[in-house]
């Protein structure tokens, strides 16, 4: 069937004009031209705000609507506005409209026209009819309220720095996606699509089986660094991505049930991490080797006298050193557990045997400096204990407690080592390396160290500012 739309149009009783992309009048039928009293001749090829002046309002919904047009190449409507047309007088008629605007896309898939199909409606604005339009007008000002709200949501989501995407239905039909989720997927066309069409690859993976546990169980389901292979170029080559992301399961009071997912693309935060842990891994392993060629070194001096007990103190402070290097590794030399250094410190010098010592306090993380030198204070103070305190004999214990307090204005860390059942102690004759050490707390100078050398057993205290 062959017809000739223009023909059709031009004949039509209702009034229809054509506008390019800049508004600028293109074509109109004779209902339009009877409608507004104007010649062809005299509007087309010129803007429409030129051929038919408006201010206010009513300038203000046409241009809003055209631009919506334009934009999203989806139809508006403008279901009531005042736009008065210039009269032979040379004044103006008032008219009440409602308009359709209809866009007609060119070659490259951009609006290029704009068909508006205009109503007069300027009868039905006085007497009965007024009320209901009236009516009509104010839920169309509720609408674009509405719409301009969802336009700005639409717009704050698109600039989000993570990705985001809204699906729907049980096949996860892609309503929304954002500019950095199309990126993470190498621009790919998404809405409109489902999952397994959009992003086949994710389907052996499992990702289509989680989204629709999430949407029969109603449980949203947390993504944690989760390494996902995508095509994320033009090249036909999966690249794997660490995700954190969210399925989070959505319901809508008119039946609308879909997931809404959130995330951020981490694959770099993971490459530096790992190489971090390269860096320090080989770090502790130079550590060791230099450790091993000291404790060597030391050997070799004292190989003439190898009963000498200062290579045997001297090993085991390189010992604790060493292991508080350990402790470090596994937290990429960022932090310490306070109570994980002292129960290590206390197992490499004076064994496992709970029944020996108690160690309680609050979670404390202490900077590497700080865990170091309490990783050797632990190993001198068990070392004395060893040889001179409660654990010299079998029926000695020590308490190692830790608190905070506030006493001079500000947080301190308050250590306490407290040995009972030992034999009876007394102030040391002369101050060793050791002794230094202890009395030197850690390393900070605000630090404060008392040693109590009580007949019922040694105690220790250290403050220090955290």
């Amino acid at each position: 069937m062959n017809i000739d739309f223009r023909r059709v149009l031009t004949h039509s009783p209702n009034p229809y004009v054509i506008f390019d992309r800049n508004l600028t009048l293109e074509w109109a039928n004779e209902a339009y031209l009877a409608a507004t009293g104007r010649a062809l001749e005299d509007i087309v090829g010129r803007h429409l705000f030129e051929a038919f002046p408006s201010e206010g309002e009513s300038h203000r919904k046409l241009q809003a609507s055209f631009d919506k047009v334009v934009k999203t190449g989806q139809t508006d409507e403008i279901a009531h506005i005042r736009y008065d047309i210039p009269n032979a007088d040379g004044g103006f008629d008032v008219h009440v409209w409602s308009v359709t605007h209809t866009p007609f896309e060119g070659k490259e898939g951009q609006v290029e026209y704009i068909l508006q199909h205009a109503v007069r409606i300027t009868e039905f604005d006085t007497g009965e009819a007024a009320g209901v339009l009236r009516r009509a007008e104010k839920v169309e000002e509720r609408y674009q309220g509405v719409s301009r709200e969802l336009e700005r949501i639409r717009a704050l989501l698109e600039q989000t720095p993570g990705f985001v995407a809204v699906l729907g239905g049980r096949k996860h039909r892609f309503v929304m996606a954002n500019a950095a989720y199309r990126e993470l997927v190498g621009g790919r066309d998404l809405v409109g699509r489902t999952v397994a069409e959009a992003l086949p690859e994710v389907i052996d993976q499992g990702f289509v089986n989680v989204l629709d546990k999430v949407l029969k169980t109603g449980e949203p389901y947390f993504g944690r660094r989760e390494m996902v292979m995508l095509h994320t170029g033009t090249e036909q080559k999966l690249e794997p991505r660490h995700l954190e992301f969210i399925f989070q399961p959505i319901r809508g009071e008119d039946g609308f049930e879909g997931v809404f997912v959130q995330g951020h693309d981490v694959t770099e935060e993971v490459a530096a991490e790992e190489h971090q842990r390269i860096l320090i891994n080989e770090l502790n392993h130079r550590v060791k080797n230099t450790l091993a060629v000291v404790q060597g070194l030391a050997q070799q001096s004292f190989r003439s006298d190898q009963d000498d007990p200062a290579l045997g103190v001297f090993s085991s402070r390189l010992a604790a050193l060493a292991s508080a290097h350990n402790l470090l590794t596994a937290r990429s030399w960022e932090s310490a557990d306070l109570e994980t250094i002292v129960r290590s410190s206390l197992e490499a010098t004076a064994g496992s045997n709970a029944a020996r010592h108690t160690v309680e306090g609050p979670p404390v993380v202490l900077q590497p400096q700080a865990a170091v030198t309490l990783a050797m204070v632990v190993h001198e103070l068990c070392t004395n204990a060893l040889k001179y305190g409660a654990l010299s004999n079998d029926t000695g214990t020590i308490t190692i407690a830790w608190s905070f307090n506030s006493e001079r204005g500000e947080r301190q860390l308050v250590l306490d080592w407290t040995e009972r059942g030992g034999p009876p102690v007394s102030p040391p004759t002369k101050s060793g390396f050791g002794s230094r050490l202890i009395r030197r707390g850690l390393a900070a100078a605000s630090d404060r160290t008392e040693l109590n050398y009580d007949p019922d057993g040694f105690h220790c205290r250290i403050e220090t500012r955290l």
